[in-house]
C-alpha cells in the first residue's frame, strides 16, 4: 500500500515538474520574441534613415552634374558662335576679292581690245607705206629683196669664193690631221707585243722510266689517253719531256693538266686516266671563268651576266690568224675607249661592243651561222643593251653602221689586227681546215666525239654503240670520207677511223 502511494506521489511530482518546466520555457520565449521585434523595428528605422541620406546625396550630385553640363554647353555655344562670326567675315572678304578680280578682268579685257585696235592701226600704216614704196620704186617686196641679194652676191662673189676655198682646204687638212692624231695615239698607247699560238705543248717528266708507264702494256694507256682527250701524245727520244699535239688549245690544256696529275700520282691506267681527265676539265672550266672575269675587269665592262663571262673566257683558248682572240678583244676595248673619248662618243658602249665583238667565235664550231650572227643572238639572249649589239654587229660590215660606236669598234678591230706581227694567215687557215674536218664528222647521227689528229691526216670518230651497229659504223666511215672529199681541199689523204666501243661493268660483292 505504501509502495503505491510512493509511486503515485512520484508520478504527481513528475507531472508537476514537467508543467513547471513548460511554463518557464513559455515565459522565456515570450521575452525573446519581444526583444527581436524591437531589433527589427530599430533596423527598419536605420534603413529608412540611410535611404533618405543616399537619396539626398544623389540629388545633390545630380544637381552639380547638371550645373557643370550646362556650363560646358554654354561654353561650346560661345565657341560655335565665334567660329560662325569668323566664317561670315571670311565669306565677306572672299566676296570682296572676287568682285575686285572681276573688275580687274574687265579692265584687262578693255586694255587687250585697245592694244588690238592700236596693232591693227599700225599694220594698216605699215601696209600703206609698203604699197607707197612699191609704187614709187615700181618693185614688189620680193623683187627688191632678190635684187639686193644679187647685188651683194655680185660684189662679194670673188671674196666669198676665195674664203670658201681656203676654209675647205683648211678644214680637210685639220680633220685629216686630227684623225691621224687619234689613230696614232691609240696605236702608240697600246702597242702590245703579240705571241702567236702554237699547236704543241711540252710536259716535263722527272725520269724517262715514266714513258713506259704512260705508253702502257701494248700501248693501252696512251691509246686510252688519246681516245679520251682527243689529242696526240708524242713519246720520242727527247729526254725528260713528252709532247702533246692538237690544234684545239682547250683539249691540249685539259690533256696537259691530266697528264701532270697522272705523273704526280704515278699510277697510270685507263680508269685513272678517265678520272684525271674529268678533274682537268673542271679545272679548265674554272680557268675559263677566271679569264672571262679578268678580261671584263681589264676592259672596264661591268654588269655582264655570269654565263656571258664564262662564254667570253673560252676565247682565251681561241686564236684568230695566230692572234689570241681574248687578248685581241681586250686590246680592242682599250683602243675603242680611247677613240670614243676623243670623238665624244659613248665610251662604255664602245668598250663593251669591242670586248664582245668576237664572242660568237667561242661557240661557232657548235652553232650554225657566222660568228657575228651567233654573237648577236648570244648578247640578245643574255639581255645586253641594243646599243652594244649595234656597236659590235658591223665590225665585218655584215650589218650597216647605225651608230658612231659601231664605226669605232670596226676601226679598233682594224688597228688591233693590222699591227705588225699580230696575225698569221697560214695558221688560221690550217686551224679552220681542222675544225671543218671535225664539224663534218660530228654532223652525222650517232657520232659522240670526233678528233682531228696528226695535222689533219687522221680523223677519229667515236660513235654511240646503242645507236650505231658494226655494219652502220663501216658505212659511216665511207660516208664521212666521201663528204670530206667533196667539201674540203687538203694535201695527201685523210684517214677516217670510226671506233665503236661497248663497255660492260659489273661488281663482285
Amino acid at each position: 500500500m505504501s509502495l503505491k502511494i510512493v509511486l503515485l506521489l512520484a508520478g504527481i511530482g513528475t507531472l508537476a515538474g514537467v508543467a513547471l518546466g513548460y511554463y518557464l520555457r513559455l515565459i522565456i520565449s515570450l521575452g525573446k520574441k519581444g526583444s527581436m521585434e524591437l531589433e527589427i523595428k530599430q533596423m527598419m528605422l536605420e534603413a529608412k534613415e540611410e535611404a533618405k541620406r543616399v537619396v539626398t546625396d544623389a540629388e545633390k550630385r545630380a544637381e552639380e552634374t547638371l550645373k557643370e553640363t550646362r556650363g560646358e554647353l554654354k561654353e561650346r555655344e560661345d565657341k560655335f558662335k565665334k567660329t560662325e562670326d569668323r566664317l561670315i567675315k571670311k565669306e565677306e572678304l572672299l566676296d570682296k576679292r572676287q568682285s575686285d578680280i572681276d573688275k580687274e578682268v574687265e579692265d584687262m579685257k578693255a586694255k587687250v581690245a585697245e592694244i588690238k585696235r592700236v596693232k591693227d592701226k599700225v599694220d594698216q600704216m605699215e601696209t600703206s607705206k609698203l604699197a607707197e614704196i612699191e609704187k614709187i620704186s615700181q618693185l614688189s617686196r620680193e623683187d627688191a629683196k632678190n635684187e639686193l641679194v644679187k647685188m651683194i652676191e655680185k660684189q662679194s662673189e670673188e671674196d666669198l669664193l676665195s674664203r670658201m676655198q681656203k676654209m675647205e682646204q683648211y678644214g680637210e687638212e685639220k680633220l685629216e690631221g686630227r684623225a691621224k692624231e687619234i689613230l696614232t695615239s691609240a696605236i702608240q698607247r697600246l702597242g702590245n707585243s703579240v705571241s702567236a699560238d702554237v699547236l704543241t705543248t711540252t710536259v716535263a717528266i722527272p725520269s724517262d722510266e715514266l714513258k713506259g708507264k704512260i705508253i702502257g702494256k701494248e700501248g693501252r694507256n696512251i691509246k686510252a689517253f688519246e681516245r679520251i682527250t682527243g689529242v696526240e701524245l708524242i713519246v720520242d727520244d727527247t729526254p725528260g719531256a713528252i709532247t702533246i699535239s692538237s690544234f684545239n688549245p682547250i683539249r691540249r690544256q685539259i690533256a696537259r693538266v691530266a697528264l701532270e696529275e697522272l705523273i704526280i700520282d704515278g699510277r697510270i691506267q685507263p680508269a685513272k686516266i678517265e678520272k684525271a681527265v674529268e678533274k682537268a676539265e673542271l679545272e679548265i672550266n674554272k680557268i675559263i671563268k677566271e679569264k672571262g672575269q679578268q678580261a671584263a675587269y681589264e676592259a672596264g665592262v661591268i654588269n655582264l651576266d655570269p654565263r656571258l663571262i664564262s662564254i667570253l673566257g673560252r676565247l682565251h683558248f681561241r686564236t684568230s690568224y695566230g692572234q689570241n682572240v681574248l687578248q685581241h678583244s681586250v686590246e680592242m676595248s682599250h683602243v675603242a675607249g680611247m677613240i670614243a673619248g676623243e670623238l665624244g662618243a659613248n665610251i662604255s658602249v664602245a668598250r663593251a661592243g669591242a670586248l664582245l665583238h668576237d664572242i660568237g667565235k667561242a661557240v661557232d664550231h657548235e652553232v650554225q651561222g657566222t660568228h657575228v650572227e651567233i654573237g648577236r643572238r648570244i648578247l640578245q639572249k643574255f639581255g645586253v643593251s641594243e646599243e652594244i649589239v649595234k656597236s659590235m654587229q658591223a665590225h665585218h660590215e655584215e650589218y650597216p653602221y647605225e651608230t658612231l660606236e659601231s664605226r669605232i669598234v670596226q676601226t679598233a678591230d682594224a688597228i688591233s689586227g693590222a699591227r705588225p706581227g699580230a696575225r698569221r694567215d697560214s695558221v688560221e687557215n690550217y686551224l679552220k681546215r681542222l675544225e671543218e674536218l671535225e664539224s663534218i664528222a660530228k654532223s652525222f647521227k650517232g657520232v659522240e666525239k670526233a678528233y682531228a689528229l696528226q695535222a689533219g691526216r687522221e680523223i677519229r670518230i667515236f660513235v654511240t654503240p646503242t645507236e650505231i651497229t658494226d655494219l652502220e659504223a663501216t658505212k659511216l666511215a665511207r660516208d664521212v670520207a666521201l663528204r670530206i672529199e667533196n667539201e674540203l681541199h687538203y694535201p695527201g689523204e685523210i684517214k677516217v677511223n670510226v671506233i665503236r666501243e661497248t663497255r660492260v661493268v659489273e661488281f663482285a660483292r
